[in-house]
């Protein structure tokens, strides 16, 4: 399989070309255009569970797989949100979770599953209590608002991200939800509240934009032509 992020930024897209056999699974809706030879489905990868348990953590419940069964063939990709496209190497025993909207493609070989998160995380984190666990071999492609920025946490450091502009960590990274500030006021004027912080050593994928902030900002002149 190769491939080619076009456009990144945000209108970015995703050129795959598959071998005769090879398959690529993407949230549904994701193809824009294909070669004939390309055949497409959707489907419930991991069962009604699976399907349900993607619904609850904001992705799509179907999965659509596109696959060079007869012939070789291109395939292009895009997002439905606003902003850039990253290559994501999965690598065996590595669990990596992602934030709604943040799984947008990945080699068939990958797991794509739920994961419950603890109360205080569900209710706090910004991404509800389930959040998209990507496992296996291959790589995935994740989408965002704005750019992604890979940050790499060294040993020891502790690192403070708000809450949503997460895209995607590893699994047995050490992650506390807290106060942005030491007081609730300060930490609520701050327009912050609660932050994730993150000890090292790790490396977490963040986006630039705010897609709450930004629909309250765009909210403000909706009220106005109302």
């Amino acid at each position: 399989m190769n491939f080619q992020i076009i456009e990144n930024g945000t209108f970015a897209a995703l050129k795959i070309q598959l071998e005769k056999g090879e398959g690529i699974k993407a949230e549904a809706g994701a193809m824009v255009a294909k070669d004939v030879s390309i055949q497409i489905e959707g489907k419930l990868d991991g069962g009604l569970l699976g399907g349900l348990g993607r619904m609850l953590a904001g992705e799509t419940m179907f999965v659509q797989t596109l696959k060079a069964k007869e012939s070789a063939g291109e395939v292009i990709l895009a997002p439905t949100i606003l902003g850039d496209i990253i290559e994501l190497d999965v690598e065996s025993g590595v669990v990596w979770n992602v934030a709604k909207d943040g799984f947008f493609a990945g080699e068939e070989g990958l797991r794509i599953s739920t994961k419950m998160q603890n109360l205080a995380k569900g209710l706090f984190s910004g991404e509800g209590f389930f959040v998209v666990k990507v496992s296996g071999e291959g790589k995935a492609f994740l989408s965002s608002f704005g750019a992604v920025v890979k940050v790499n946490i060294e040993a020891g450091k502790d690192y403070i991200i708000d809450n949503h502009h997460l895209v995607a960590w590893p699994d047995n990274a050490k992650i506390k939800i807290e106060k942005a500030s030491k007081g609730w006021i300060n930490s609520l004027s701050s327009g912050e509240g609660l932050v994730t912080k993150i000890t090292g050593p790790t490396e977490v994928y963040i986006q630039t934009r705010n897609v709450q902030a930004f629909s309250s900002w765009m909210g403000k002149f909706l009220k106005l032509k109302s």
